[in-house]
């Protein structure tokens, strides 16, 4: 029953019926408030929403769970992070996505989050050269990536 319900709900949701997924997975959650998964696609279907406040305690709860896959868990961190800096809880956000980098070390998305919220923090030189490492060590670098690279950590560097 539960996984029937559960698909549902997500299926509702990535068909663009946010709310009566929402409402679903609101009774899911209550029903089964230990289920890490059933907390991470009600805090997603919170964002999608814009309800980010009211995100914030099913991430907590879909972390603290288990159960959830390794693509979920990233998601999590990711969302929960990105939560946290929309609602302008910068430190937080950034101690999300630190612990979330610890778990997936190298990340892109969860850097690139990460640098925003640098930013957010009055921290933009670290911001920049986190981003300029991101695009270093992907394959949309040109055949720049040492150059990138090099600069990430010496922008002041001048000839």
């Amino acid at each position: 029953m539960r996984e029937e319900e559960l698909a549902h709900a997500v299926r509702l949701r990535e068909k663009g019926e946010k709310e009566e997924a929402r409402r679903l997975l609101v009774g899911l959650a209550r029903r089964h408030p230990g289920d890490a998964e059933v907390a991470y696609q009600t805090a997603w279907v919170h964002d999608s929403l814009g309800l980010e406040a009211e995100a914030v305690p099913y991430y907590e709860k879909a972390l603290a769970g288990e159960g959830l896959t390794a693509e979920d868990r990233l998601g999590a961190w990711t969302g929960y992070g990105s939560t946290l800096r929309v609602l302008g809880r910068y430190n937080q956000a950034l101690e999300m996505f630190t612990r979330g980098l610890g778990e997936f070390p190298g990340d892109p998305a969860l850097r690139t989050f990460k640098a925003m919220t640098l930013y957010n923090l009055k921290r933009p030189q670290e911001a920049v050269s986190m981003l300029l490492k991101v695009i270093a060590e992907s394959d949309k670098a040109g055949g720049y990536q040492r150059a990138i690279g090099y600069y990430a950590d010496n922008l002041d560097e001048r000839v």
